[in-house]
């Protein structure tokens, strides 16, 4: 397992502490959701505990117990608030294994019959399609 330390001035670091905006969906005192800025397809959301740990391999366990309890709770609010057929949830870790944001996250995408996935070519969605995304994830938590 690679010896590198947790970067402080990561992107999601920075959210978290309001540096950069982001358009959220879900906060508790552990885990923040927020729609992910280069979206690979409707709806893609992102997942972040509020702990440090680059990834899942150096995670306190009981920081992922907390982490999963609102994927899935997030999760099912995308599959709902999208009208998807299924949901792709991902997480990586480590350079090699696709991982270019390191704090741990999970990746909600839901997913859509005959509907192919964007690459993550950089490119950012529109601000507000991100704002209208959000509200409908929010309104299916019953957050919004």
């Amino acid at each position: 397992m690679p010896s590198v330390e947790y970067d402080p001035n990561n992107i999601f670091a920075k959210i978290l502490r309001g540096e950069i905006p982001s358009h959220r969906v879900y906060e508790d005192d552990d885990v923040i959701a927020f729609m992910d800025v280069m979206p690979q397809g409707t709806g893609h959301t992102l997942v972040v505990p509020k702990t440090p740990s680059r990834n899942l391999l150096d995670a306190d366990p009981a920081t992922l117990a907390k982490l999963m309890a609102v994927v899935q709770k997030v999760a099912r609010a995308v599959m709902t608030a999208f009208a998807a057929d299924g949901v792709i949830v991902t997480q990586f870790n480590e350079e090699p294994a696709g991982q270019t944001v390191f704090h741990l996250h999970v990746h909600i995408v839901p997913r859509f019959e005959g509907v192919a996935l964007k690459p993550h070519s950089g490119v950012m969605e529109k601000p507000e399609v991100l704002a209208a995304n959000a509200e409908k994830v929010r309104a299916a938590l019953g957050t919004g």
